[in-house]
């Protein structure tokens, strides 16, 4: 099985987890959460999203509920089927223009400055198995987005998972070489079993869209200072809320230092295609 087919069959397995994932406990909504007020920021007040390797529709829906107009684009037919439910049960197919399936790597389907605004969000990008295709991908995601039109995409950083390895991963250091491949190129071809992610450098993420041709407007750490610290996090918010307000008041003013950009579990880059 190729590394493409891979993802695409651990994505039609795993739809439902990928539906709650983002809402499933504190942690996760720092993801979501933390997305969705730089969303609010940058994107314009109405239009037309296209919502790029959006699984089963969750920033779909949120986005249609806010009165935009979205077009949703994945690979995975059983995340599509789901998202489907999920737009008619919150009463907003008439604002989810199509569903279509596809990859982010070609969006000829879509017109040169088609849309008003452009998101690819939790890390479709990370899935991309060549540079070469993920430099495509991010030519595509700048193609259909109008001049002037903002361009949102996160992933998955290097730093945070390599940090992460001794407390969450420790098995991954019996291959010597196997864990220098991974932080050396930032390829995991062992992700959830026999998958593959692309772990991004910040400076090489920031290259990338650059070299898109977008403009660099917020570089955002969603998990910020929190990241690698899953279960504390959830304590301190069930069960101290005072004090979890004073970390999410914190986490709002660093999640854009570079450091905490570069250190995140998922990066985001607001971007925008020059007018």
């Amino acid at each position: 099985m190729s590394e493409q087919a891979a993802v695409k069959a651990y994505y039609a397995r795993h739809a439902q987890r990928e539906w709650t994932r983002l809402v499933r406990d504190p942690f996760h909504r720092l993801e979501f959460e933390t997305t969705l007020r730089f969303l609010a920021k940058h994107l314009p007040a109405s239009g037309l999203v296209l919502d790029a390797g959006g699984g089963p529709g969750r920033y779909t829906i949120e986005l249609a509920r806010r009165g935009y107009e979205v077009v949703l684009l994945d690979y995975t037919p059983e995340c599509l089927e789901l998202a489907r439910r999920r737009i008619a049960r919150a009463g907003l197919k008439r604002r989810v223009h199509s569903i279509e399936e596809g990859s982010i790597v070609d969006l000829s389907r879509f017109p040169i400055g088609h849309f008003d605004a452009v998101i690819c969000l939790g890390g479709p990008l990370s899935h991309v198995p060549t540079e070469q295709d993920r430099r495509q991908a991010a030519l595509e995601l700048a193609r259909v987005a109008k001049p002037g039109a903002p361009v949102g995409i996160s992933v998955m950083g290097r730093l945070a998972v390599l940090a992460a390895t001794p407390r969450y991963w420790p098995g991954v250091l019996d291959d010597d070489r196997y864990f220098a491949e991974c932080w050396q190129t930032g390829d995991d071809r062992q992700w959830c079993g026999n998958s593959f992610s692309h772990f991004f450098w910040p400076d090489e993420f920031v290259t990338l869209l650059r070299e898109a041709g977008l403009e660099i407007l917020d570089c955002v750490g969603l998990e910020g200072l929190s990241s690698n610290c899953l279960g504390e996090v959830n304590r301190l918010a069930r069960h101290q809320p005072g004090r979890w307000q004073v970390w999410l008041d914190a986490h709002a003013e660093l999640c854009t230092h570079p450091s905490v950009f570069a250190s995140s579990e998922h990066l985001l880059i607001m971007g925008r295609k020059p007018g």
